[in-house]
């Protein structure tokens, strides 16, 4: 706390941060509790004859926010593994990953850096349908990659180390980035993968489709069952919800902090000044009947102390220089022991002597 009782520029930066961070925090609190609670709230339907059915009651034809299961079929088409024979699917995605280590001026540390140079996906259309497919219901997805979740199974992945010349070494060191290798990667949804679907479900003339939902509602595509995938997102919702707890308990213990200084503070200053009236009155009073004696009682009460207004002046206060009190009051003073008239630390005392 800087002198005047106010806050130090550290506090009110930490203040104002810790602030900022706890109100951010609460923000995605509020949506990850709010997608959490929807998905909570999602309507579980089965992939049978009843489907149909239910969507047609349905206003609009449509139930806005639904949980379906059931196994991944291709429409036509199927996309094949590029590495691994007989993998077929109708998702892949191909991945090259740049591998290096960068020199961090401020650290002096090799930190490891990661970057994605190429990336294709290639979808087909697919359905969801029953697991002993008798039902003869399907469920057509559309736009699959605009799921917040989706579930992909890497089936290739190989890391291809960079080849260096001593001359590449050197030339490396000097620019602060050393290569370390490309690494390449196929991840695939795989036919006769279970999935859970959470979305809109619409029945479109015959065809019933499963898309992203309206009203800000996350859409999914996982490979979890609903209740796992439940927890997942309750589990986030908990851990955002303890780091909006211990930083707004921070800006919270903070600002009693600067508080408590501030009342503190002014609680001194009113002591003071009440102390500075009381010696102020009782001066004058003494005055008054000094005067009455002479002379040297008007001298006797100048040299008095300011504390106990009987004893002469005996101490020089350091550093800040004040001459205003006898040993016996110093010695009373309470820890930290300041000086009663600027309120400063004092470091040391000097015995006074009059001749």
């Amino acid at each position: 706390m800087e002198s005047g009782g106010r806050p130090s520029t550290g506090q009110v930066i930490f203040l104002v941060t810790s602030s900022a961070l706890t109100a951010i925090l609460y923000s995605v609190y509020r949506q990850k509790s709010k997608v959490a609670h929807s998905l909570k709230g999602a309507k579980k339907v089965n992939l049978d004859q009843d489907l149909k059915n239910i969507l047609r009651e349905a206003p609009g034809k449509c139930v806005p926010y639904a949980v379906i299961e059931g196994v991944v079929r291709s429409v036509k088409e199927t996309l094949n593994s590029q590495f691994v024979d007989n993998y077929k699917g109708v998702i892949q995605r191909l991945t090259l990953q740049e591998h290096k280590m960068v020199w961090n001026r401020t650290t002096h540390l090799w930190n490891d850096y990661e970057k994605i140079i190429h990336q294709r996906t290639n979808t087909t259309a697919f359905d969801l349908v029953p697991h002993d497919e008798s039902g003869g219901v399907a469920v057509r997805v559309m736009k699959p990659m605009d799921a917040a979740e989706i579930s992909l199974e890497t089936v290739y992945e190989k890391f291809h180390p960079s080849i260096q010349s001593f001359t590449d070494v050197i030339g490396h060191y000097i620019s602060g980035e050393r290569p370390k290798g490309i690494q390449e990667t196929e991840e695939m949804l795989k036919i006769g993968a279970t999935l859970t679907g959470v979305g809109e479900l619409v029945l479109d003339n015959s065809l019933i489709k499963l898309q992203p939902p309206k009203q800000g509602m996350q859409y999914y595509l996982s490979s979890l069952g609903f209740e796992a995938l439940l927890q997942k997102q309750e589990s986030r919702v908990r851990l955002w919800k303890i780091l909006t707890v211990i930083f707004g308990f921070a800006t919270c213990a903070t600002l009693f902090f600067i508080l408590r200084k501030q009342y503190r503070h002014r609680r001194e200053k009113q002591l003071l000044r009440q102390m500075q009236e009381e010696f102020r009155q009782t001066r004058e009073r003494r005055v008054r009947e000094m005067n009455l004696d002479g002379g040297e009682g008007v001298e006797t009460i100048k040299n008095a102390c300011v504390i106990c207004l009987s004893n002469i002046k005996s101490c020089v206060f350091l550093e800040c220089g004040h001459v205003c009190s006898c040993d016996e009051c110093y010695q009373a003073l309470p820890e930290p022991k300041k000086c009663p008239i600027c309120r400063q630390d004092i470091t040391r005392v000097v015995p006074l002597y009059n001749s």
